[in-house]
């Protein structure tokens, strides 16, 4: 499937649909797909809880049991489909090269580095952090590679992880903002890589590798919601328009999450709920967003971290409150948050991978040849998406 069918029938399909997808459960107690479709609220609503978390993890199992409901959905499964990319091992490399990286993310760096092609001209790392990306591309490729970094203290780490990995004589640094128009003259006759370059800083590498005709890029995005833009604008056009809160429904995954914090984030919205029932009882105003809330609060337990929000938002507490009953209903407010979003989390890939077409039909309108692929299994990472793009 090519980037511009799959945009156009992804496109299609979520502007038809964004009755589900859009309203945020959380904040709309009673989605208007409620009322309009009482049946399928019925069978969300009878979901056991201990079914919640694997159904949420299942897109395709979603996608289907909506289809039940609105039998054109079944067009997305083969639409959210993406090929395995073909890996390349890559010759033996010295452990110190590996140095302070923690497993999981030297997991996705060497898949990552698998799934790419040999490189067509000196690399540049863009966003590179401590450069580990780039360290094992100059030890594996023995061709130049140069890491762009805006931090000092990351560059510094990372000009010693390159000395200790002995690779300083292939390995480089330059400090610069990727945001920056200069900065966009490094990809000039480089073949550009980003591991999870995020939002606003991906976008700007696929329009910099543009201009600067970057003969290839590989790019996996991520966090497309960290942008300075207040509604999302496709480089290739379309009808779609998505604010912050829909694109952060493209990276609601939680596979990689430990059950700890997946624990410690529902007691945060049970919570958060039961915050919003005592705000509306002290003040009879509707819901308000609240300011994010750290996550140490939760050690104060469920009165202490409702006092001490209160006193945050100056919100006046009356002399006595039935604790116990407030927070029994946050939890059940909070159960039910959790089976209507099991409709919106149906999506999330779907626009996730809108978004990634977008880029690359932009990258073919301009005269690359485009592959989306998987370099590894979400259990690793959900932002497991490859953007290769090798100019014709």
């Amino acid at each position: 499937m090519s980037p511009s069918e799959r945009k156009a029938g992804l496109e299609d399909l979520l502007t038809e649909y964004r009755f589900l997808w859009r309203p945020q459960p959380f904040r709309e107690p009673e989605p208007a797909w409620c009322t309009a479709y009482p049946t399928l609220a019925r069978e969300v609503l009878a979901v056991e809880p201990a079914s919640l978390e694997t159904l949420a993890a299942d897109t395709p199992g979603l996608v289907r049991r909506l289809a039940r409901h609105f039998p054109e959905l079944a067009r997305l499964l083969p639409l959210i489909e993406v090929p395995v990319c073909p890996t390349r091992p890559l010759p033996a490399t010295p452990p110190q090269l590996f140095r302070g990286i923690p497993g999981r993310k030297q997991a996705q760096i060497t898949a990552y580095a698998t799934a790419l092609d040999r490189p067509v001209a000196p690399v540049l790392e863009w966003c590179a952090g401590k450069g580990h990306l780039g360290r094992l591309l100059a030890a594996a490729w023995h061709r130049p590679v140069l890491s762009l970094e805006l931090d000092p203290a990351l560059c510094a780490d990372g000009i010693e992880l390159t000395r200790q990995g002995h690779v300083e004589d292939m390995h480089a640094y330059v400090r610069a903002d990727a945001l920056e128009p200069g900065s966009a003259a490094h990809l000039h006759r480089r073949h550009a890589v980003a591991l999870h370059a995020c939002g606003d800083l991906h976008r700007r590498l696929v329009t910099a590798a543009v201009a600067q005709g970057c003969p290839a890029l590989d790019l996996a995005p991520c966090c497309y919601y960290r942008t300075a833009e207040t509604t999302y604008r496709p480089l290739a056009g379309g009808r779609l328009r998505l604010a912050h809160d829909d694109l952060r429904l493209a990276v609601t995954d939680t596979a990689t999450a430990s059950a700890r914090t997946r624990n410690a984030s529902r007691t945060a919205m049970a919570w958060k709920l039961a915050f919003q029932i005592l705000a509306r009882e002290v003040t009879g105003q509707p819901y308000h967003p609240l300011k994010p809330v750290p996550a140490a609060w939760l050690a104060l337990g469920f009165e202490g971290w409702c006092q001490r929000l209160a006193k945050r938002e100056g919100l006046p507490l009356p002399a006595r409150l039935h604790w116990q009953r407030l927070q029994a209903e946050g939890e059940r407010a909070a159960l039910r948050v959790r089976r209507l979003e099991l409709v919106r989390l149906a999506f999330r890939r779907a626009l996730e991978l809108w978004l990634v077409a977008d880029m690359a039909v932009h990258l073919e309108a301009h005269g690359y040849r485009v592959v989306v692929c998987t370099f590894c299994p979400p259990a690793l990472t959900p932002r497991n998406l490859l953007v290769s793009a090798r100019r014709s």
